[in-house]
């Protein structure tokens, strides 16, 4: 087992590094082939009011004008020992793992970062509660009773949750219970000004519900379809002759093998949204991720737009990274593979 985790853990760690280089050429590399020069590039660091000898001079500052070999071990040298800007009246250090400098606001990109993690990571870890309790008991009940009323009514609210974009329930969860009946606070309800953590999650139920329904529809839909299968196994008819208990069977042999396949759906969707759950945060203005790189893309502010990629990408792995260990504990033939 240690082997096996030794051997994940480094490979997680080569792939940040080569998700690092795909994303540093998918923003210096891929713009320079279709045309763009070096002060094009730099344009992006000084806003829009800026001169042309501005610009080139922030290019040759920023080392634009270097190949783009040396431009990349430059990024990845800022990631693993920090990095020095020069922004003009001074020369700030970026601290290891540097994922940039923004010379619109002039302050290291991490920082930010890490005070919107807390806001993301509540509202994913939130959803999630919601939509794993909510969707695979749906989804097993439904399965349980197949055609029936409530398989057909289940059924029906979930390919609606699939179907109606988070910006539409939000909307109208906002409308409803913030702004007519006043159970909840309106857009903009900021958790982190919260004074405890049942009024953190005072603020944060519609985002989780708007989220969560979105998510507890899919998951109901595949617990279901899981559990269909399941139940019309071999080994299910067999546990049923031996005289074990119908909720023994249900749990324990048809439950835990129907969600084999969700935990890895769940640890890729979690790592999604604690990149940035973008539409979620735009339409209830929390203060996130996702609103984090909204806002960066208007000001047209590439260091923020990288980090913030960055950070999503390093979610995605490390939460393959806790799948793949999780099916080792749960399945010991992945260990001797």
């Amino acid at each position: 087992m240690l082997t096996y985790l030794v051997r994940r853990i480094l490979s997680s760690i080569f792939l940040i590094f080569v998700v690092s280089a795909v994303t540093f050429a998918i923003f210096f590399l891929v713009p320079r082939l279709g045309g763009a020069t070096a002060d094009d590039l730099a344009s992006r660091y000084v806003g829009k009011s800026a001169g042309a000898a501005q610009i080139h001079q922030t290019a040759v500052k920023l080392g634009f004008t270097d190949p783009i070999w040396v431009q990349y071990g430059r990024f990845a040298k800022g990631l693993v020992v920090g990095a020095n800007f020069d922004y003009g009246p001074g020369v700030e250090h970026c601290p290891a793992p540097c994922l940039g400098y923004s010379y619109l606001e002039q302050q290291p990109v991490l920082p930010e970062i890490i005070d919107r993690i807390p806001v993301t990571a509540s509202l994913a870890a939130g959803a999630a509660v919601m939509w794993l309790v909510g969707g695979v008991s749906i989804g097993v009940l439904s399965a349980l009773r197949r055609g029936s009323l409530w398989d057909r009514a289940a059924m029906t609210t979930a390919l609606a949750g699939v179907s109606l974009p988070i910006f539409f329930t939000g909307q109208l969860l906002l409308l409803f219970f913030a702004y007519k009946l006043h159970w909840f606070p309106g857009g903009g309800a900021d958790p982190t000004q919260a004074t405890s953590p049942w009024d953190w999650a005072y603020r944060m139920f519609l985002p989780w519900t708007a989220l969560a329904f979105l998510y507890a529809a899919i998951y109901a839909r595949m617990t279901r379809a899981g559990m269909l299968e399941t139940m019309n196994e071999d080994y299910i008819r067999t546990a049923r002759a031996k005289g074990l208990k119908e909720r023994t069977v249900v749990i324990k042999h048809g439950v835990r093998s129907a969600l084999t396949p969700i935990l890895t759906i769940f640890g890729l969707d979690l790592g999604l949204l604690l990149g940035g759950a973008i539409l979620t945060e735009k339409t209830f203005s929390l203060p996130g991720l996702g609103k984090y790189a909204i806002d960066a893309i208007d000001k047209n502010d590439l260091p923020k737009i990288l980090g913030v990629t960055l950070v999503a990408a390093a979610f995605i792995i490390v939460a393959n990274l806790v799948v793949d260990v999780l099916y080792a504990v749960i399945d010991p033939r992945v260990r001797t593979r």
